[in-house]
């Protein structure tokens, strides 16, 4: 039987009325992909460069079209082999997602209901998965590269495609209403500090005094929420860091694309199918100690390596960088605390302010607006006062109003604050004088 009579019974096999496919092209695909399945060795094909993978799935369908005598038009031919391609060796219906550089997160809650967010707006796209098998499948190929694994005894799985992209999956049980995927993405181009000041996500003098910081060696921790663009950031101010110093960066999923020479970045792991083999954040900041860094970069900080990074920042280590999860710079100085403390029972609260504040010099605080845009709406100093720790505002982000169109009113404004680090920065080469945080009216302008 042709191919063609086989489609032809199974359009007209009223039992085979919900397996219908929409079309030709889909029908091809279907009867394709299963010879790809049956006929090929498809691990090696995975194994191939992505050009040497297409040309290869190219002249096997080709031929099988051949054999077949199947005709159809150069356009729905490309299509299919898109089609194939995408859902044999590559991501299915989110290939096209990941390739759009615009769209920097992905989220797959159900088969039908796929979120992007882009330009920092989150829509519903026009691409879909056939069933949740579909999705478990696409979960499957994403983390058998990196030797995780996904089931019911172990429903979760962090991983990281090729191009640095961050996924979460989450399966039954713990996904309630089936597979669920969360992709970051990141540009393939990383930012630099011209394009935030474009973004309006911070001011030239705030830029400006960034950068001086990170040349003079003070200790940042980054604060804010998820998404609200504090990895974007560190990635940005460490470029500040001056060529000639080895830098070691920490984190838990790599996503820091440091574009300099010596630069050791480190990876934590997690246990593997047994049990065994996880190396923690925290082994990596104390290892990194023994690898003479000049400075540390810590990707975030959520557990016992919060105590770590302060003593490296204390003895010696000066000029260290980090992020923690937080919604105010007072916020992230009480988690910092609250997680020392876990893990130090041994420790009181008036032993460890004046530890931290000895070691965080700075607190830059990130935010995701509600109109999408991400800024960073205070830059504080942090000095101790009477055992506890003060922060004061050199910089803030100042919001006016919301236009009618959910745009946020604000601007950027300099308080009048002259911070102590002054000093230092003066000695490292950055003289910014007192007249750089005098605070002016025309200082606010509308951004959004």
């Amino acid at each position: 039987m042709s191919i063609f009579q086989k489609l032809s019974s199974r359009l007209d096999d009223p039992q085979a009325e919900e397996q219908k496919p929409l079309d030709y092209t889909d029908y091809l695909f279907n009867h394709y992909k299963n010879r790809l399945l049956k006929e090929t060795n498809l691990d090696q094909l995975i194994k191939l460069p992505n050009f040497q993978k297409r040309r290869a799935i190219e002249k096997l369908i080709s031929d099988m079209m051949e054999q077949e005598k199947v005709i159809i038009t150069q356009m729905d031919k490309t299509k299919l082999l898109d089609m194939i391609l995408d859902d044999s060796v590559g991501f299915g219906p989110l290939e096209p997602l990941l390739q759009d550089d615009d769209i920097t997160e992905i989220m797959v809650n159900a088969p039908d209901e796929i979120y992007i967010e882009r330009k920092g707006q989150i829509t519903l796209s026009d691409v879909s998965f056939k069933n949740d098998d579909h999705i478990r499948n696409i979960i499957d190929r994403i983390v058998a590269p990196i030797g995780r694994r996904i089931d019911e005894s172990s429903p979760l799985v962090d991983g990281r495609l090729e191009d640095g992209s961050r996924v979460n999956a989450a399966i039954p049980p713990i996904a309630l209403h089936g597979p669920v995927i969360t992709i970051r993405k990141f540009k393939k181009d990383p930012y630099m500090m011209n394009d935030l000041i474009g973004f309006q996500s911070l001011s030239n003098k705030m830029s400006i005094f960034l950068e001086a910081l990170v040349g003079a060696k003070m200790n940042i921790i980054i604060s804010g929420g998820t998404g609200s663009g504090k990895t974007t950031l560190l990635n940005v101010v460490s470029a500040a860091i001056p060529i000639g110093e080895r830098v070691i960066t920490i984190e838990d999923m790599a996503e820091l694309r440091l574009n300099r020479k010596n630069v050791v970045s480190l990876e934590a792991r997690p246990a593997n199918m047994e049990g065994a083999g996880e190396i923690t954040i925290r082994q990596l900041v104390k290892n990194a100690l023994r690898m003479r860094p000049d400075r540390i970069i810590v990707g975030e900080v959520r557990g016992g390596e919060a105590m770590d990074m302060l003593q490296a920042m204390n003895t010696g280590h000066e000029g260290s960088l980090t992020t923690i999860h937080a919604n105010s710079p007072q916020d992230a100085m009480s988690r910092l605390e609250a997680m020392i403390l876990m893990n130090n029972s041994s420790m009181t609260a008036e032993v460890v302010r004046p530890f931290i504040s000895a070691a965080i010099q700075l607190v830059v605080q990130t935010l995701r607006l509600s109109d999408g845009t991400r800024k960073v709406v205070s830059i504080a100093e942090a000095i101790s006062e009477n055992g506890n720790i003060l922060l004061n505002d050199i910089f803030r982000f100042h919001r006016i109003g919301t236009e009618a169109n959910g745009r946020i009113q604000g601007g950027f404004v300099t308080t009048g604050y002259i911070p102590q680090c002054a000093d230092k920065l003066k000695t490292f080469g950055y003289d910014l004088g007192n007249s750089f945080f005098t605070p002016a009216e025309e200082a606010i302008t509308y951004v959004g």
